[in-house]
């Protein structure tokens, strides 16, 4: 499958943290023809397993997405809603969403017309509680199909921009799984040592639980986890954001120094552009949890940058995404078992 068709078709399968099944099957059928196996978990994270002899290596993006959820169903069928991972809810109003009762239902995200608005109430952003959900459906017809709990999902749209951009839903971070797809089928025609294991994880988005199930459950010697990270965007703090035509790669407490030397020798011997992001504590991505299972587990962060994070338009590189991909294969093929000699020198 050609990667861009995945990463349309991916963005728009749903897949709220907790409730990633659907995603987790779309994900798990592309993986399959490019790995001796694939598997999901219990709790829905996709496993794909390249056999090796070498040492144990997991590269890990997460599946889940953000999205709401109902709280309320008012006296007019609308509906109030609760956040699930972090949606800003300036972004809404206007927004189609859907959501997921008896049967998919389409809605518009409202809120009080600038008309109707106090003087005060103009000078405010909107908070969620301000706004609704609109199905146009009577309130008995509502609450046939709807119930406090149902989630929601914000609205799906992949648009081609100039110069190799894309912006669309949920990049973070299955743009990420996406160069996990390319890079596996990169693999195809290359030779490695390593036991290769590439993994979707669930529920990053509340606290990157997927990733530490996986790490405990595989016990790798080394890991690799992919997220996103800040494009420039003006306006924006100049030291936490980086350009997006090439991957980032993270250095601090939580990146193992030796692992990230290593990765940083491959991207120079096969000329692939990585930036350097000093991130002096915790991540907050998958690496800070798969880090610290089992007896430790040497981890590195790649990060692919994008623009307007949590939004319905995160904006992204394709060359990059490619270019990481192309990093993460040859990474695979170059893992060997006299790494471990170096780690502690």
């Amino acid at each position: 499958m050609h990667i861009e068709e995945f990463l349309r078709n991916v963005t728009a399968t749903p897949g709220l943290t907790g409730s990633e099944m659907a995603v987790a099957e779309y994900i798990a059928s592309a993986f399959r023809p490019y790995a001796d196996e694939v598997k999901i978990d219990r709790l829905n994270n996709v496993v794909a397993h390249i056999k090796g002899d070498g040492p144990k290596v997991v590269f890990c993006a997460h599946l889940d997405e953000i999205g709401l959820m109902v709280v309320k169903i008012e006296d007019d069928g609308s509906l109030r809603m609760g956040n699930v991972g972090g949606v800003d809810p300036r972004i809404l109003p206007g927004m189609r969403l859907t959501i997921y009762g008896r049967e998919p239902l389409l809605g518009i995200v409202g809120a009080k017309a600038p008309h109707l608005q106090t003087e005060e109430e103009s000078q405010k952003n909107y908070k969620r509680e301000d706004l609704h959900i609109d199905l146009g459906l009577p309130v008995e017809r509502v609450r046939e199909l709807v119930q406090v709990g149902d989630l929601v999902m914000l609205e799906a749209r992949f648009t081609k921009l100039q110069n190799g951009h894309v912006a669309t839903k949920t990049a973070d971070d299955r743009a990420c799984v996406a160069m996990l797809l390319k890079a596996m089928q990169l693999l195809q025609g290359m030779r490695h040592k390593a036991d290769l294991y590439f993994v979707a994880t669930c529920q990053e988005e509340i606290g990157s639980y997927g990733a530490a199930m996986s790490g405990f459950n595989i016990e790798p010697d080394y890991a690799v986890a992919l997220d996103v990270c800040h494009g420039t965007t003006p306006g924006a703090p100049p030291l936490s954001t980086h350009k997006l035509g090439a991957l980032e790669a993270s250095m601090g407490p939580f990146i193992h120094p030796v692992v990230r030397a290593k990765l940083m020798d491959v991207a120079k011997a096969h000329n692939i552009e990585v930036q350097t992001a000093v991130v002096p504590g915790r991540t907050s991505t998958d690496a800070d949890d798969i880090n610290i299972q089992r007896g430790g587990i040497p981890t590195i962060l790649l990060e692919l940058p994008l623009k307007y994070m949590h939004t319905t338009v995160e904006m992204l590189d394709m060359h990059t995404l490619e270019e990481g991909a192309r990093l993460l294969s040859h990474f695979a093929a170059a893992v060997d078992a006299s790494w471990e000699e170096e780690l502690w020198t």
